[in-house]
């Protein structure tokens, strides 16, 4: 697939699937969504922009074949013109991102937030859903913001009103439970399954943890 490939969302789904884990190449797209992901993020790092659209139209392949959404983290341009669902950026991308493009493009904008400064500046740039993290400590990096926690989850939810909000960081099936009930929509997670020592297995867990929640009316 080319940068000529259909810019159209692949994923019929509105919303973001409660289980949102975050893969670093599509080589674990290609191994974890078929046990039946719905939305992931591609969050790849130091690669070159030739490595960039393989790896995006490699993820994008799998997640049509499996109606899972695929969020893009960082690099929009190729996001933009690959067609994925979603594109996730950073306060400091989103200084430099064409949002008026991403949006004539049909595409959802998802953003992160550490501070209620950042989440004022992420407000005015009307994405689709807003991040919080990290919500608990989390193992997978160093981290210039301390541990938010559940009621600074909550008093987002109040400022966001309808937007979708994502908890991250520090997640397991338990403390993410407590955090749709602080009022997250979404449990974005990594660091819990790809640190086990079967991430297959514990993705499944994950997903039988989601199947549950599905049918938990929200904020209980």
């Amino acid at each position: 697939m080319t940068a000529a490939a259909s810019k159209t969302p692949i994923a019929n789904r509105e919303r973001l699937d409660v289980f949102y884990p975050i893969l670093p190449d599509a080589r674990w797209i290609e191994r974890l969504v078929p046990l039946g992901i719905r939305t992931v993020q591609l969050r790849l790092k130091d690669a070159d922009p030739e490595d960039v659209e393989r790896q995006i139209a490699a993820s994008l392949a799998v997640c049509r074949a499996n109606d899972c959404q695929l969020i893009v983290n960082d690099h929009w341009r190729e996001a933009l013109a690959m067609g994925a669902d979603y594109i996730h950026l950073g306060q400091e991308d989103l200084a430099s991102a064409d949002l008026a493009a991403i949006r004539r493009g049909g595409l959802r904008l998802g953003l992160s937030t550490h501070s209620p400064e950042e989440l004022e500046t992420a407000l005015a740039a009307s994405p689709d859903y807003v991040a919080l993290g990290p919500i608990f400590e989390t193992r997978l990096k160093a981290m210039k913001w301390a541990p938010q926690g559940l009621e600074r989850l909550g008093a987002w939810r109040q400022r966001i009103g309808v937007l979708e909000l994502v908890a991250i960081a520090g997640l397991t099936p338990q403390r993410a439970s407590a955090a749709l009930k602080a009022g997250a929509d979404s449990a974005a997670v990594i660091t819990d399954f790809m640190a086990a020592p079967d991430p297959v297995e514990r993705v499944k867990s994950w997903l039988a943890w989601a199947a549950g929640e599905r049918r938990t009316p929200p904020g209980h």
